[in-house]
């Protein structure tokens, strides 16, 4: 079905995200414009203009939606880490893997920038996202046993893995195909990660 006759008349935002979704999906952030996203609806080149004023205006909208939607996926695989913290971020790492690789336009719009991680229309759906890190490695750390602080800046650690892991799966470098698996890949560097920074926590607190 065309776009243009998926638009319904006082419906044009919604279709032009809907377009917006659409042109990100199939030739990633390079291939968005507010007048492609026009076309797409079947409306004029000004048309736009009435919802957003820019081109980066509707990428962060949409930006914004891919936050929630992300941050949704990660809570699903944390699932309020039953039935441990251990279990529940390894699944919640793979959640995170599987999303980027499903949504590779969205993805990289989402992080394509730190204009758009820091625009108001996705700055607090980000920060969810990267909340729900956070309490992860806050609760991993108590199930081992050992102090939580630093925690934050060890999330930043865990984000910044998942992302170049989900980076070069969806840029076909890492492919199960080729006898590279990113889920492995992800899961070892991960694993390796908390273990490590459990040791330095136990270093640091000394003999028991």
């Amino acid at each position: 079905m065309s776009m243009k006759r998926k638009y319904h008349h006082g419906a044009l935002k919604e279709a032009l995200i809907e377009a917006a979704l659409e042109l990100l999906a199939e030739g990633g952030p390079a291939a968005l414009s507010l007048s492609e996203a026009a076309k797409r609806v079947g409306v004029t080149a000004a048309a736009p203009y009435r919802h957003f004023a820019s081109r980066d205006e509707l990428l962060n909208e949409v930006a914004r939606r891919g936050f929630l939607s992300f941050a949704a996926a990660l809570e699903k695989g944390w699932d309020e880490g039953r039935p441990d913290a251990a279990t529940a971020m390894w699944r919640m790492s793979a959640a995170y893997l599987a999303f980027a690789r499903a949504e590779p336009g969205l993805y990289a719009a989402m992080f394509g920038s730190a204009a758009s991680l820091a625009a108001e229309a996705s700055a607090d759906a980000a920060d969810h996202a990267l909340e729900i890190l956070w309490r992860s490695v806050v609760a991993f750390l108590q199930l081992r046993g050992v102090s939580a602080q630093g925690a934050r800046k060890l999330a930043l650690q865990v984000w910044a893995l998942a992302h170049g892991v989900a980076m070069l799966a969806v840029s076909g470098h890492l492919d199960a195909a080729k006898g590279l698996d990113p889920d492995p890949v992800l899961d070892t560097a991960i694993r390796n990660l908390m273990e490590a920074a459990v040791r330095r926590a136990e270093s640091a607190a000394g003999p028991r």
